[in-house]
């Protein structure tokens, strides 16, 4: 987990062996889990796939900024 990268609220589910939380706070704000990325044939999460108000956190779940 990245130190900039808070969790918040309960526990929703597991992906690749790790948590994904309700939600994230960052210095930018609070985010809410919002789907699971698509990964690309190397294994990589494209960007493209955010959309306006979203991050990316690793391992490839995305959140949207809260509100």
């Amino acid at each position: 987990m990245n130190p900039s990268h808070h969790p918040f609220g309960r526990r929703v589910g597991v992906h690749l062996g790790r948590p994904i939380w309700e939600g994230m706070r960052t210095a930018d704000g609070e985010y809410v889990f919002d789907r699971i990325a698509r990964c690309d044939a190397e294994g990589q999460w494209p960007l493209d796939q955010l959309r306006e108000g979203e991050i990316l956190l690793e391992p490839g779940l995305i959140y949207r900024r809260r509100g």
